[in-house]
């Protein structure tokens, strides 16, 4: 049994991970530290743990934790890191942006399980990436490790919500995002970056451009990803590509059938579906932006760093209803 800590425990990712954690049988959640919701019941915010959890949020940490999730806002867990400090045996799985793109020259180490697993087992620190980023890598990464990117990848992808986090916005008002369609940060979304990097470790001579449009949609969670580029192959060459790329993947699978998001909505999955159009490949994959995209993976993660079976305490089921 090991003592996790979550940093940042009242947001959104935080509070999947509080009802992974919960169950999962390896694991004693050892405390939840927020400094907005300090000696509250975790219930109170995360209200559907009601009648499962007496755990109360702490305004400190447990600096001996085995493992640590940084549930922290986007630059913040650099600074959380200067100014807290844990012990040497402490691991630590960040879902910020902070590490993911210079990992490995601070020690940690960029975690998709599907194209990192032994580096993620031998590692203490976990650079957990962005749900775009997972959506898409998983889209395209196969191509790349078989240096078969070649031209301009067209990417569109749309995300609920739940995305954007628990801070109110313009966009994320239920006035404004309800029956609503919209397009933002065109060709220049933080996450691009990051999949860049991921692409060129595979496919070092990779000089087209990845030309991604993001989209909210109306709906909380998942993310939908449509992107397609010029391939050679016959479809049944890139099922071949695809099934070898995942035939160890805990939770990536290549499906014959259209995909959609009530496949994968509360699970860690992504599905991903190939079409052959003309000279392009059509490459749709499907995720739970808070799960696979976000803490789920992170419990993936951990799973691996502990040497325990990768899927352990996330066998979690979708619902179409």
């Amino acid at each position: 049994m090991i003592e996790a800590g979550i940093i940042g425990g009242a947001g959104y990712t935080a509070g999947e991970l509080i009802r992974i954690l919960l169950r999962h049988p390896e694991v004693n959640l050892n405390f939840i530290y927020s400094t907005s919701q300090a000696e509250k019941p975790v219930s109170s915010i995360h209200q559907d743990l009601t009648g499962e959890t007496g755990l109360i949020f702490s305004g400190e940490i447990n600096p001996e934790a085995d493992v640590v999730f940084l549930c922290l806002g986007h630059g913040n867990s650099v600074k959380f890191l200067n100014d807290n400090s844990f012990s040497d045996k402490t691991k630590i799985v960040d879902l910020s942006t902070d590490y993911r793109i210079a990992a490995d020259s601070h020690s940690f180490v960029y975690g998709l399980p599907e194209f990192n697993r032994e580096k993620i087992s031998d590692a203490k620190f976990i650079a957990n990436p962005g749900c775009f980023a997972t959506a898409i890598s998983l889209a395209i990464l196969p191509l790349a490790a078989n240096d078969l990117l070649k031209e301009d990848v067209h990417i569109n992808a749309v995300t609920g919500a739940t995305g954007a986090g628990t801070s109110l916005s313009e966009t994320t008002h239920f006035t404004w995002r309800d029956n609503n369609y919209s397009s933002y940060k065109a060709f220049e979304h933080q996450h691009l970056e990051e999949i860049n990097h991921s692409v060129k470790k595979l496919q070092s001579d990779f000089r087209s451009t990845l030309n991604f449009i993001p989209n909210r949609g109306n709906f909380s969670r998942g993310i939908h990803c449509t992107a397609y580029t010029h391939f050679e192959g016959s479809q049944e060459e890139a099922k071949e590509i695809y099934q070898k790329a995942y035939e160890d993947a805990a939770f990536t699978f290549v499906t014959e059938g259209e995909v959609h998001l009530k496949q994968v909505v509360n699970t860690n999955k992504c599905l991903i579906r190939l079409q052959k159009f003309g000279n392009k490949l059509l490459i749709t994959s499907v995720l739970d932006n808070l799960l696979k995209g976000a803490s789920g993976q992170a419990v993936q993660n951990m799973n691996l760093m502990f040497g325990f079976p990768e899927n352990q305490g996330l066998q979690l089921k979708a619902s179409y209803f």
